[in-house]
């Protein structure tokens, strides 16, 4: 008999957002594993480590931040070694993952990797969209409206077209691309109804109109956009 694999959703980073059932395997995992950047510490962890119990096992995968897809997929091939390796003894493994592990979630990779050989379990999270909504106080969609989702990496004219045939957008992985993020809302005359949130949920938590953004964003950072004056009425 096998262990089961758990991948765990954490939310966007304030642990009171931790659901219960998460909570409750957290604190009776005996092996958990979480990325890291590269040898740094773990947001995943930090989120959970007061639920994290004296003496369990942890399995670090140290993911480069690089946009060379390979670097990320040897760790991943090595981090899902490990964890088989404990799974294998029928012990179970907890992972932890920022947000819902199916949305732009590390844990997906894992789960690509042993979902043929072993039972997996995912526990859902609060997405960091619902939360830098929900900060911003910006409800996203009502009714029929239509909700777009865009990586901020995409290319300036694809993040015009897309943003130009949309009702609601919401630009995540901002970072070093707000800049160009910020000039093609500028030139779509939309600036005035886009909000920036950086760190949503976190003691360090920026809300901003997104005219009043820093000229730098961190990674955990975001971009809300609805078009139109108060859709959910």
């Amino acid at each position: 008999m096998t262990g089961t694999l758990y991948g765990i959703g954490l939310g966007p980073g304030d642990p009171e957002l931790i659901t219960l059932k998460a909570a409750r395997l957290i604190e009776a995992a005996t092996t958990i594993a979480y990325p890291t950047l590269a040898g740094g510490d773990s947001f995943a962890r930090a989120i959970a480590k007061d639920l994290i119990k004296p003496g369990t096992r942890e399995i670090r995968m140290d993911v480069p931040m690089t946009t060379e897809r390979q670097p990320a997929q040897d760790a991943y091939d090595a981090g899902a070694a490990e964890i088989a390796k404990v799974l294998k003894t029928g012990e179970n493994v907890v992972c932890l993952c920022e947000g819902d592990p199916f949305f732009y979630g590390s844990f997906m990779y894992l789960n690509a990797r042993l979902i043929s050989d072993f039972n997996v379990e995912v526990i859902p999270g609060v997405t960091s969209i619902t939360a830098c909504a929900t900060r911003a106080g910006m409800p996203l969609a009502a009714r029929n409206e239509r909700l777009t989702v865009l990586p901020g990496p995409l290319p300036e004219a694809e993040l015009k077209t897309r943003i130009e045939g949309a009702e609601s957008v919401v630009i995540m992985k901002v970072g070093r691309h707000l800049p160009k993020i910020k000039a093609v809302i500028h030139a779509l005359g939309l600036t005035d109804q886009a909000t920036y949130v950086e760190r949503a949920t976190l003691p360090e938590e920026v809300v901003l109109p997104l005219a009043q953004a820093p000229e730098k964003a961190p990674y955990f950072s975001m971009i809300l956009l609805t078009k139109g004056a108060d859709p959910w009425l």
